[in-house]
């Protein structure tokens, strides 16, 4: 256990920070899951969410922005082979 304040702060800041990144994470993989199934005219705007998901949990540190590119690019070859 931690015996500093400042090993205690630590503690606490990565729980909050924990949680905040699993709330995106769990978000950004609904996304990609509605993405990856929906069908028809409704397919287009779910990628478009999806990589829009993708994008805001780049820029909050939470996935690799090149994770994030080739889950994109995996999700634009598979509307352009659905059309």
């Amino acid at each position: 256990m931690a015996n500093t304040k400042s090993a205690k702060k630590r503690i606490r800041q990565s729980e909050r920070r924990r949680l905040r990144n699993r709330a995106t994470r769990s978000k950004l993989r609904g996304a990609i899951k509605t993405a990856r199934g929906a069908e028809g005219a409704a397919k287009p705007a779910a990628v478009l969410e999806a990589i829009r998901a993708l994008d805001k949990a780049v820029s909050k540190g939470v996935v690799h922005r090149n994770t994030a590119a080739r889950k994109k690019s995996a999700l634009a070859r598979r509307l352009v082979a659905a059309t």
